[in-house]
């Protein structure tokens, strides 16, 4: 891999799913530059490695949730359901990947998961003074009340990220 992918793509393709940020096989595979069945089959023969808590699989109503997420009615005509990998299993990986692009591809993610750990605590402190702020005002004044609400809403981050639409490279 003689580019690195962007901490941006990346972060396009992870995921909020049952209270966890992941990323599906299928983005995975495309990233490392395997096959999904590849990166299945080796995850498999090292399946002691994935407990629950670093991947498991979705069901067909988080399939059906995401895919409207997408907008796109089908996601290629695949007969299985998706796995999906915590960022512990994302790490995981890398051992049982072992090649220099799977080590290059996974500093990326992991720098992307950070980037957005960073990111939501940013949003939490900024909500946290706008509440210190807030307290300090005089209850009756509709119109600054008004503007604080309106930050908040800025502040507060989306429930789960969003892809961007359209043909990527």
């Amino acid at each position: 891999m003689s580019d690195t992918i962007s901490i941006e793509v990346i972060m396009s393709k992870i995921f909020a799913v049952r209270g966890r940020r992941i990323m599906l096989d299928k983005d995975l595979a495309q990233i490392y530059q395997v096959s999904t069945k590849a990166l299945i089959q080796a995850v498999k023969r090292n399946i002691k490695r994935f407990p629950e808590d670093f991947m498991y699989l979705l069901t067909q109503e988080e399939v059906a949730n995401l895919r409207s997420q997408f907008v796109t009615s089908s996601w290629g005509g695949r007969r299985y359901l998706p796995y999906a990998f915590t960022e512990q299993g994302v790490a995981m990986l890398s051992s049982v990947l072992n090649s220099d692009c799977a080590i290059m591809v996974n500093i990326q993610i992991m720098r992307a998961f950070t980037k957005l750990r960073e990111i939501l605590l940013t949003h939490k402190e900024l909500i946290k003074k706008l509440e210190e702020l807030e307290k300090r005002l005089d209850k009756h004044d509709v119109e600054i009340q008004a503007i604080f609400d309106c930050l908040r809403q800025l502040a507060m981050p989306p429930d789960e990220p969003k892809r961007a639409i359209g043909f990527h490279a």
